[in-house]
């Protein structure tokens, strides 16, 4: 999820924030979504509908897989429409050339934004690796922020060098 192009480091306080662009700029947010669990309650007086085991996600080439998931959606002229899915427990995301770790994530729809907290680790292709306390993808944009967190928390990153011969 990240792609080298020189990130930008701005400190705010102790806490680190980073920008830099991703693989999942231009995603189609308004494909189908097929979710798999080993077992749901719906709601439908709420609006709700909450996945328990092995959750898995997809959206076109966006994988997430968690423990577990609620998903928020409005009533169409009969058809459900997700606003917002909220997923924990072993949080991962996906995308072909990407991959995010974390204890939880908010995919905003509406905002074609995803939100991932808690130990958030971010992986490219080729080892390159950041970690934070949270990142937000604006699937949009393209661009993910990421953040040390509101307790002191460090942006940490490892980057592969080209080979210089």
């Amino acid at each position: 999820m990240i792609r080298i192009l020189a990130p930008v480091l701005i400190l705010f306080g102790t806490a680190a924030l980073a920008q830099t662009s991703t693989g999942l700029a231009g995603l189609d947010t308004s494909g189908p979504i097929d979710v798999t669990s080993d077992s749901g309650t719906l709601a439908s007086r709420d609006g709700r509908a909450v996945l328990n085991g092995n959750v898995r996600v997809v959206q076109g080439n966006l994988k997430l897989t968690s423990d577990r998931a609620t998903i928020t959606y409005l009533t169409v002229a009969g058809n459900p429409q997700i606003q917002r899915l909220d997923a924990s427990g072993g949080v991962t995301v996906t995308a072909p050339t990407e991959t995010a770790r974390s204890q939880f994530a908010i995919y905003d729809l509406n905002k074609r934004v995803i939100t991932m907290l808690g130990g958030v680790v971010l992986t490219r292709q080729g080892g390159n690796q950041v970690r934070s306390q949270r990142l937000v993808y604006d699937l949009t944009s393209g661009r993910a922020n990421v953040d040390g967190g509101a307790q002191g928390g460090r942006v940490t990153g490892r980057f592969t060098v080209p080979d210089r011969k």
